[in-house]
């Protein structure tokens, strides 16, 4: 197949359960992290382990700077990526009248400005490749009906949408789609601190999900089964609305 996928926040959980499951699926992985390379090289050892190629890219998202020259430098080294996850992301959460303006700014830095600070510099490579490609952002159901105490994780998860179907009408034409996912409650290091039994109270399937359920998600709209499906926020929540 020889199809690279760039995979962002791919050292632990739903990021690291996608990787796995694209390179089981054929792809070649790009792994990316901020500051856990350890876990990132575990996970690489992983994907070795079923004979796909892998590399790993470092960088913060919010730094633009930092993401657009390693990012760029990566392609020229080696090509242009079928397809793009973004699923790095971080959550703050406050109540907002208590919100420092600093967990705002992170919150929405990481997050939405990610989404500039990644797909900017991929873009124009996939296109000139003159071929199909793949996208695929990561929300949250916060993103899409908004959580107590977490205004700031849902105005960027929200922001995410917005921008993703905008992207999806410009490159609809060169047949990369450009969709989104947006998890409920996942069972993550993330939600280690909620109080969960309250938690799924609102899930109808009364249970979290688990990072595979997400990734198999990920997988379909990577496939060819999914060539004909754009500008779509799929949400794997067990029914919460």
């Amino acid at each position: 197949m020889n199809k690279t996928i760039l995979v962002t926040g791919a050292s632990r959980g739903i990021g690291k359960a996608i990787a796995l499951r694209l390179a089981k699926d054929g792809y070649d992985i790009v792994l990316h992290c901020r500051s856990k390379i350890e876990d990132a090289q575990a996970v690489a050892e992983q994907i070795k382990e079923l004979g796909r190629g892998v590399r790993i890219l470092q960088f913060d998202l919010s730094d633009r700077a930092q993401a657009c020259t390693i990012l760029e430098q990566d392609i020229e080294d080696f090509g242009a990526y079928f397809g793009v996850v973004c699923n790095a992301g971080v959550a703050r959460d406050n109540a907002f009248p208590a919100m420092p303006g600093e967990e705002w700014d992170e919150v929405l830095r990481t997050n939405l400005d990610g989404f500039y600070n990644v797909l900017h510099p991929v873009i124009m490579p996939m296109i000139r490749r003159r071929k199909p490609g793949r996208i695929v952002t990561m929300s949250s159901v916060s993103g899409e009906m908004g959580n107590r105490g977490q205004v700031n994780y849902s105005a960027a998860k929200a922001g995410i949408i917005g921008a993703t179907k905008a992207l999806s009408v410009e490159l609809a034409k060169r047949k990369i789609t450009v969709n989104c996912v947006a998890p409920g409650i996942i069972e993550t290091d993330m939600t280690e601190h909620l109080p969960l039994e309250e938690a799924l109270k609102m899930v109808p399937m009364q249970r979290a999900g688990s990072t595979s359920e997400v990734a198999g998600t990920v997988s379909f709209l990577m496939s060819e089964d999914a060539a004909y499906i754009t500008r779509q926020v799929i949400s794997v929540n067990g029914g919460m609305f």
